[in-house]
């Protein structure tokens, strides 16, 4: 294997600026911020989300971030602060490394929804389309 994982974490580490969980919960009214949950449906279902977090399923990232992409997503045009998190902060790393790439102000959440859930900061119930 040319690359691993733990070496693709690493140059994300080294790129992507990490925030923590008492960061953004203290900027979860912030309106030039927007918490991106990469997670798998199941996770969100199972465990819920951070409030007020945009779904972007990981698997489509980069179609829902190009504008010339047919599945562009116009929220990733806005011009914010974008906060990535997925369940550990690895995913998450990985992803905002990616948009960083794309031309987005991308960060990584440290230590995921996992975190945020334990530290006992509020967590919602995934909006279901139909609901």
């Amino acid at each position: 294997m040319a690359k691993g994982y733990k070496e693709m974490l690493a140059e994300a580490d080294a790129l992507v600026q990490s925030v923590s969980g008492d960061e953004m919960f203290a900027r979860q009214d912030d309106a030039g911020v927007v918490m991106v949950d990469i997670r798998d449906p199941r996770e969100l279902e199972r465990d819920g989300m951070i409030p007020g977090a945009f779904h972007a399923p990981r698997g489509m990232l980069e179609f829902w971030i190009d504008p010339e992409s047919p599945y562009h997503k116009p929220r990733f045009a806005e011009g914010k602060t974008y906060v990535f998190y997925c369940a550990s902060g690895w995913r998450s790393l990985l992803a905002a490394r990616v948009a960083q790439e794309m031309g987005l102000d991308a960060r990584s959440l440290r230590g995921g929804f996992g975190d945020w859930k334990a530290s006992g900061k509020p967590v919602a119930e995934r909006d279901r389309p139909g609901r």
